[in-house]
């Protein structure tokens, strides 16, 4: 299990859930959903028409614990709400206790004694069961399994062993499409360098973060300042700082489009039917305003300084069924130079970012990579000789059930350059001063660059295995901010 970082925002809200899939298991023997007999906490309301897609948006806090239920490849086994919750999990045998809770009663009950043909009475844990979970007890990052045995019953409910599996054994062939915001309240935030302020607004007027401070609704802002060391093997000792803000409205995209063509039929004799599209991604609008000033002594390498890491774990609706985001983003500053310029400027920048991968028949997974941005400087000043690039960035990563998906890194720079040459004319036998004369010119430049890959880990949508992680590609924009002479 990932050890969390302590929570440092000021208000501990559930985090989101990102796919609600639910549903109580089926007696096999039986032929239709409306001759089984549901348990008493389950919805008997069955999914979407699958011509219609499901409807995809944050799961409410009532679902923060959510629990679905799908039995495929029989009759009635699609995805539906269930009281069935996921009482504790071990990642290390796979083994989950799976209890019930009845309407009028805040305690777990057993969900059944098992049959000795490895199934479970009507509306209890059987084998072939698919369990989607919100984040669970020794499952923070949600749970998606399947039942592979029932053990037998505990005090807290029955204890099964799962497998792995993947979003089609829940989706099938259903639909689905949306871009969901993340709540700023949800992040868990680890701060790695002393002044460091965190700050965020969400609706009712609840803010957190530094007094005057301000944030536009469902944002979230990071402020550093720091001194920049001189990296080792730098051409010169120096003195610079580092100063400003990143503001992120970070959302998860998310798509799946269910193709019964490319049904499927396992060795255990169950239907998977795959999905013909599927979209996984992290977008959202981006704000920065930070400055540079001094003589930087770096490197020609980048030397890579985080200085705040932050996690949540939204989970949407679709429809019926849950399914859980892992978001993490970190915030760093890189820089690289010569150790001879000297700077002091600052830059405004706004714009937007998305970044994912989306999978067709056709072509398989493919990346997604686009960012509009537009800057303006609010002060120049660059002098002496030399070259100088420092970067204001944030790292995503985002993953379905704790394996992440994509990883995307967005990093907007300045970048500093001066030439020139300096003469000194002494007049011969005489005492007066030398005429010093400096020419030359210098040029600043702002720019971004969003790079990342894709993971192996986006098979979890059931689509043919990713062989190595593919690249996002570089998409680089640069543009002028200020020049002048020396």
């Amino acid at each position: 299990m990932r050890k969390r970082p302590s929570r440092a925002l000021v208000p501990a809200l559930a985090a989101s859930a990102l796919f609600l899939a639910a549903g109580c298991s089926a007696d096999p023997g039986q032929s239709s959903a409306a001759a089984r007999t549901p348990d008493a906490g389950t919805s008997a309301t069955t999914t979407a028409n699958s011509d219609q897609p499901l409807a995809v948006a944050a799961a409410p806090a009532a679902a923060a614990t959510s629990t679905a239920v799908a039995r495929p490849g029989t009759a009635g086994g699609k995805a539906r709400k269930t009281s069935l919750k996921v009482k504790s999990y071990d990642s290390h045998t796979r083994r989950a206790v799976i209890s019930t809770v009845t309407k009028g009663t805040s305690s777990p009950s057993p969900t059944g004694t098992p049959t000795p043909a490895g199934t479970a009475t009507p509306g209890r844990t059987a084998v072939g069961d698919v369990i989607a979970s919100a984040p669970a007890p020794g499952a923070p990052d949600g749970l998606l399994a399947k039942v592979t045995k029932v053990i037998g019953e505990t005090a807290d409910g029955t204890e099964v062993q799962t497998a792995p599996t993947t979003l089609d054994t829940l989706l099938g062939d259903d639909d689905a499409k949306g871009t969901v915001p993340v709540d700023p309240a949800s992040f868990d935030v680890e701060r790695l360098l002393p002044d460091v302020k965190v700050s965020w607004a969400k609706t009712g007027d609840i803010h957190a973060g530094p007094e005057g401070t301000k944030v536009p609704l469902g944002s979230l802002r990071v402020d550093v300042a720091t001194k920049v060391a001189t990296a080792e093997g730098a051409p010169a000792s120096a003195d610079a700082s580092v100063s400003g803000f990143v503001q992120v409205k970070p959302e998860v995209d998310f798509s799946y489009g269910g193709d019964a063509s490319t049904a499927s039929t396992a060795s255990d004799g169950s239907t998977a039917s795959g999905p013909g599209a599927a979209y996984l991604g992290v977008s959202g609008d981006w704000t920065s305003q930070w400055a540079l000033k001094g003589r930087a002594g770096a490197t020609a390498k980048p030397v890579r300084l985080p200085f705040a890491k932050l996690h949540a774990d939204p989970v949407l609706q679709v429809g019926p069924i849950p399914v859980v985001v892992n978001l993490d983003l970190t915030c760093y500053f890189e820089i690289s130079g010569d150790g001879r310029v000297t700077v002091d400027v600052e830059q405004d920048l706004k714009g937007d970012f998305k970044a994912g991968g989306t999978f067709g028949t056709a072509a398989g997974w493919t990346p997604v990579n686009e960012s509009h941005m537009d800057s303006s400087p609010v002060r120049t000043s660059v002098t002496t000789a030399g070259s100088v690039k420092a970067a204001l960035g944030a790292q995503a990563t985002v993953g379905l059930y704790g394996a992440v998906g994509v990883t995307a890194d967005l990093g907007p720079y300045l970048r500093g350059e001066a030439a020139g040459t300096v003469t000194a004319t002494t007049p011969v036998g005489s005492g007066a001063k030398s005429d010093v004369a400096a020419s030359g010119s210098w040029a600043l430049y702002g720019g971004l660059d969003l790079s990342g890959t894709l993971q192996i880990q986006l098979a979890i949508f059931g689509t043919p295995v990713i062989q190595h992680a593919i690249p996002l590609g570089t998409l680089h924009r640069e543009w002028k901010l200020a020049d002048g002479k020396m």
